[in-house]
């Protein structure tokens, strides 16, 4: 197992570079975040001693199972849907989230953040694509989302994510990545104090094509650890 994680990410990280050089970037500006859902801490402690500094869980409590077993360098993200109730245990524990999909999500962030005397960062998810199975904030709402969080001290936006349909040909979804990054332009113009440093797009099927169109974190999980034993992609 532990040949084949470290063959993976040694992988990864050429094509990041490879297709950060198409794009004339800096491989340097691209994080590769290990998505570990359903993944054991002895595959993420793998990929730590392969270099990757920083994991991503999408469920509250695989994260705070995984958290104490994982040891090394390594900090750890939340990059799934975040319900209110469960605030109260990422805070402080991750370094961001990739997924405040509301303004009332964000509100209770910056409450439980503020009573714990620490800033929480965030990414905004903003769903570029409409699919309704997704979550996020619509491309036209995301002004008023900023508006409302205008208030809000205890909360810091990095930037923006996103992320795009599944599909066999990562070409098509290159759209949604160039409109994200755009999206991310536009705000820092409108939106005194926004400034879009970070852009989380880009997984195992497409994250090639987002480093192109200006990704600074790409979340990756089957590329790494190989096939899931369900069906969902990593």
């Amino acid at each position: 197992m532990e040949k084949h994680i470290k063959d993976n990410v040694r992988e990864v990280a050429s094509r990041i570079e490879a297709a950060a050089s198409r794009a004339g970037r800096d491989p340097g500006d691209v994080l590769l975040l290990a998505a570990t859902k359903n993944r054991t801490p002895e595959e993420v402690q793998e990929a730590v001693k392969a270099g990757v500094n920083v994991a991503g869980e999408n469920r509250v409590q695989e994260l705070l199972a995984k958290v104490g077993d994982v040891p090394g360098p390594v900090q750890w993200d939340f990059i799934g849907h975040l319900q209110r109730n469960k605030v109260r245990h990422v805070i402080g524990v991750v370094r961001l989230i990739h997924s405040v999909d509301s303004a009332r999500l964000a509100e209770e962030i910056d409450r439980r953040a503020r009573g714990a005397g620490f800033v929480q960062e965030v990414l905004l998810q903003v769903n570029v694509a409409g699919e309704a199975s997704k979550e996020g904030i619509e491309p036209d709402g995301l002004p008023a989302v900023l508006r409302e969080m205008e208030g809000f001290k205890n909360i810091g936006i990095r930037g923006l994510s996103t992320i795009a349909p599944v599909t066999d040909e990562p070409e098509e979804v290159r759209w949604v990545f160039h409109s994200l990054a755009e999206l991310g332009r536009d705000m820092e113009l409108t939106h005194n104090g926004f400034k879009c440093g970070v852009l989380s797009m880009g997984m195992t099927n497409d994250f090639e094509i987002a480093v192109e169109e200006g990704s600074t974190c790409v979340r990756v999980g089957t590329a790494i650890f190989g096939p899931r034993k369900y069906s969902e992609a990593g």
